[in-house]
């Protein structure tokens, strides 16, 4: 695949993997720097990426897409009948998806997010997370706090 992206028959290289134990393969395949970019598993419910692969995709200039931002789901369930803190208004969120989209997106090394959903409502709620101020390292250790004690 480097020799196709030399020889201009492909014009970017990536990897991609769901899950925390390859983390460390995907750290060792960006570190040279020759990946454009690398799909991963980050969410305050799998923030284990945040520990040295996004260091590691800024140091090489790799891009970031996380996948998996809602751990499948599993975040909404949790959070399941609790209130958003009041305190998430003040960056502009106004629901659950905007709060755990707005903590992974406020990480400097990521590029973007995908949340998959076949639904129109969670589409235009999911957007919802581009408006407003992203937080400051500050308020996203309180937003993990905050997830982490329910």
């Amino acid at each position: 695949m480097r020799d196709w992206k030399k020889a201009g028959r492909v014009r970017y290289l990536g990897v991609t993997h769901y899950h925390a134990g390859a983390h460390a393969d995907l750290e060792k395949i960006i570190r040279p720097g020759d990946i454009d970019f690398v799909q991963v598993n980050y969410s305050l419910a799998e923030p284990d990426a945040g520990r040295r692969l996004l260091a590691a995709a800024a140091e090489s200039r790799t891009a970031v897409i996380v996948n998996r931002p809602f751990a499948e789901g599993a975040m909404f369930r949790r959070v399941r009948d609790k209130p958003l803190p009041e305190w998430a208004k003040e960056i502009g969120c106004a629901s659950w998806a905007q709060y755990f989209l707005k903590w992974i997106l406020a990480h400097p090394a990521v590029t973007c997010a995908i949340p998959g959903t076949r639904n129109p409502r969670h589409v235009a709620d999911n957007l919802g997370a581009a408006r407003g101020p992203l937080p400051d390292e500050a308020t996203r250790r309180r937003m993990a706090s905050h997830f982490n004690s329910l």
